[in-house]
């Protein structure tokens, strides 16, 4: 991709087809940070189908998952779960620890290429960047600091009772 492509959007609609986009690009890592997922149509059959595709290209691909709370996962997500039972050495979900649990933001970075942001997790204003280096590269250096101040929360024998 030679310029990078900067898009706002403010509906759910809007935010859903910036995900569709950015999952049609070629990646090797999708890290996702979001309060619980529930925005992110975890148990949408396309959705999952979108995501089980991404790892099948490649044993290499990864999906890393930061969430507040795993509740929505857990319960009402059971086709994510089913993929992550199929694909437990590819996708990671991680619990922020109570000293980042105030983080208000949510965004996917994939490799650090392409990203969505939401500013405010609550709201359904954003942008996504493709092609995007140094904004996606930054994006992903945040990640890893969340992602360092969480822990394993969600595995494929976690069981929603």
């Amino acid at each position: 991709m030679d310029e990078a492509i900067y898009e706002r959007f403010d509906t759910n609609a809007a935010f859903q087809a910036a995900l569709e986009r950015l999952l049609e690009q070629p990646g090797r890592e999708l890290r996702i940070f979001d309060p619980d997922g529930s925005v992110l149509k975890l148990n949408d059959p396309a959705r999952l189908g979108r995501l089980e595709a991404f790892l099948q290209t490649s044993r290499t691909r990864r999906i890393y998952m930061v969430v507040h709370n795993t509740e929505h996962l857990t319960r009402q997500c059971p086709r994510m779960m089913s993929l992550l039972a199929r694909y437990a050495h590819a996708i990671y979900i991680y619990r922020t620890g109570e000293e980042i649990r105030e983080l208000q933001d949510a965004f996917l970075v994939l490799d650090a290429l392409h990203y969505v942001r939401r500013p405010v997790a609550s709201f359904f204003r954003g942008a996504i960047g493709l092609g995007d280096e140094n904004e996606a590269l930054a994006m992903r250096g945040r990640f890893m600091e969340i992602w360092g101040a969480s822990y394993p929360a969600v595995s494929s024998t976690t069981v929603g009772l």
